[in-house]
């Protein structure tokens, strides 16, 4: 009677086993980051087909407050996405600065 009850159990466990300890525990799987979404936050600088310059960022909180600083300065939010755009702006050097404090360089964008 003990083979058959162990027998019936290693068809039970061994699925779970075979998934892995935390599908066998029970845990819920972590959720896949979107394919496109950047792992951290990052500025560009883009030179616009009329001479003046581009800036924008991605990777940043939804909403958050985001300075920029450079010829001019200002703050813009930053959409749900976590992405703030301006453009016709007139120099290529900008550093931006996100409500958390951090201070990020722009790095010019270069396309081939």
């Amino acid at each position: 009677m003990n083979r058959t009850r162990l027998a019936a159990l290693s068809f039970l466990v061994a699925p779970a086993l075979a998934l892995g300890p935390s599908a066998a525990a029970g845990a819920a799987p972590a959720a896949p980051a979107a394919p496109d979404a950047p792992s951290v936050a990052a500025c560009h600088v883009e030179t616009e087909s009329n001479g003046r310059f581009h800036l924008w960022g991605e990777g940043f909180p939804g909403g958050a407050k985001v300075t920029y600083s450079g010829s001019s300065h200002g703050t813009v939010h930053a959409s749900k996405s976590g992405r703030f755009d301006l453009g016709g702006l007139s120099g290529h050097k900008w550093v931006v600065k996100s409500g958390n404090g951090k201070k990020l360089t722009c790095v010019m964008a270069h396309h081939r």
